[in-house]
């Protein structure tokens, strides 16, 4: 067994008025904080999105009560701010309310590294996510720093994922990931070490390998449009030579790979631009 991170995403605790079923957020929230407490991870990653806003006041008051039941973790826990925590705080007063700062930080794993990437993720309406280039330099800079196999946690997710049959996203593919996400993914191929990415956002359970690096997206914990009923979606990352990743809750899914530090072939150009052989 290696180093136990469980991760729980998109809690969108609050009202909205389809897809997610945030009044139960709490409800939702409690299940995996006793879950958590017979597993004993040795992290919890929550990947953002606690809330589903409304205004300030109202987002002040949805946040200090899940970061209540986030207290009762009994487990370090590591929190990353979603687009939805910053439609109406700022950076600033979602630390206050969670009690810890909330920059770049990089972990100790044992033989793994986390690096918890938390990229700003205020959506500008009808612009998208832009990537601030300070946060992407940071990125670079903490990839090329060890050849540790590295779990990079994020909300967004750091690649281009095809949306097709997403039930938010197939229509608003461009609010799905950064904008110029193309220079991400560059920073992610071209690391030396071995590379797990983990995100939410989206709202689905996925797994990809791209060029050599595997990316995990994880179901939003009230979600209900696969199935109809809250997804209870809450996962466990074992870290190890090899990677389990179990996700739970109505529609699980299991998973083991064994990372590597190798990165795949270039792609090759179009082959009507490629030279004639014999």
């Amino acid at each position: 067994m290696g180093f136990r991170v469980a991760v729980v995403t998109d809690i969108h605790h609050g009202i909205r008025p389809a897809g997610e079923r945030g009044g139960n957020a709490l409800s939702a929230l409690k299940h995996f904080v006793d879950w958590v407490g017979k597993e004993k991870p040795d992290l919890v990653l929550e990947l953002g999105d606690r809330i589903a806003d409304v205004d300030s006041e109202t987002d002040k008051r949805l946040q200090r009560e899940v970061a209540e039941m986030l207290s009762r973790l009994d487990a370090p826990v590591q929190s990353i701010n979603g687009n939805h925590d910053r439609d109406n705080l700022s950076i600033r007063e979602n630390e206050q309310i969670l009690g810890y700062a909330m920059g770049h930080e990089v972990l100790d794993a044992g033989d793994w590294r986390i690096i918890l990437w938390r990229a700003d993720t205020q959506m500008a309406r009808g612009w998208g996510l832009s990537l601030p280039k300070e946060d992407l330099e940071w990125l670079k800079s903490a990839l090329l720093s060890s050849d540790k196999p590295t779990l990079l946690a994020s909300h967004v997710p750091p690649f281009a994922q095809d949306m097709t049959t997403n039930h938010y996203f197939e229509a608003n593919a461009e609010i799905a990931n950064y904008r110029g996400c193309e220079e991400i993914s560059s920073a992610l191929i071209s690391s030396t070490c071995p590379l797990v990415t983990v995100s939410g956002h989206v709202h689905w359970t996925t797994a990809h390998q791209r060029g050599g690096v595997w990316h995990l997206t994880q179901q939003a914990l009230t979600e209900i449009y696969p199935t109809g009923a809250p997804a209870m979606a809450w996962g466990m990352l074992d870290l190890g030579a090899d990677v389990s990743w179990d996700v739970h809750g109505v529609d699980p899914m299991s998973l083991r790979f064994t990372p590597s530090a190798k990165r795949w072939a270039r792609p090759l150009p179009r082959f009507s631009d490629m030279p004639a052989t014999a």
